[in-house]
């Protein structure tokens, strides 16, 4: 998802998905933004890359209200959705691959379960550094990675079900990609504390399998541009 990802349509194959997905990961957006250290936005500019439909940056303003902030996605019929919905809300969404024309304008810049379809990692990793000042935090959540058991049936899954090409890479590798690019690289588990309901939708074999990943193997990363 960097200069050389074409632009598509949306995400999933079949549009409807794409507001079951937003609905889905509501709870985890709300878990994310109560770990967050960075407590008053007030001030700050925050980027969502590979936003979708915009719902991360709405849940977030809502909760920590930021100056302004930008989403950047690939997906051309959910950048049109995501400004729809902003109302008056100081968010600007546009369609694109990377962020250009924004070096050195954020405090804070989030991704969630983007970083698995990036083709070319490094690139991205220096477009957020870039995108950055010094001493922002870039904030990388994903649970797509080869260390997750689930993987395997996971990837076909994607392949099958969006307009994506999936990436197979470890917790490890996207560490050291990171810290190639300058950021210093820390990282925590999800360990999302809230009920989690039993959807039968294909992506998780078993209910244990569900609990298992959202509390011990989806992964934040925290990524701070010296």
């Amino acid at each position: 998802m960097h200069s050389s990802t074409p632009k598509i349509s949306t995400w999933y194959i079949d549009p409807d998905a794409e507001d079951a997905m937003a609905d889905g990961h509501a709870p985890i957006w709300r878990h994310l933004i109560g770990l967050l250290p960075e407590q008053d936005l007030s001030g700050k500019a925050v980027l969502d890359f590979g936003c979708n439909q915009g719902g991360l940056l709405r849940h977030l303003y809502a909760i920590r209200p930021f100056r302004k902030a930008l989403g950047v996605d690939i997906a051309e019929q959910s950048i049109a959705r995501a400004n729809e919905l902003k109302g008056n809300l100081p968010i600007q969404y546009q369609a694109g691959a990377h962020v250009e024309g924004w070096d050195g304008e954020f405090d804070l810049a989030i991704s969630h379960e983007v970083i698995y379809l990036i083709a070319d990692i490094e690139a991205h990793a220096r477009d957020v550094w870039r995108s950055l000042k010094p001493g922002g935090v870039y904030y990388a959540v994903t649970g797509c990675h080869t260390d997750n058991p689930l993987w395997p049936k996971w990837r076909d899954l994607v392949a099958a079900k969006t307009n994506t090409v999936v990436q197979d890479r470890s917790i490890t590798d996207y560490a050291r990609v990171f810290e190639g690019a300058g950021f210093d690289v820390s990282a925590r588990k999800l360990e999302f504390d809230g009920f989690i309901p039993f959807v039968a939708d294909g992506w998780m074999p078993d209910f244990a399998d569900a609990l298992t990943y959202y509390t011990q193997t989806k992964v934040i990363f925290r990524l701070v541009k010296p």
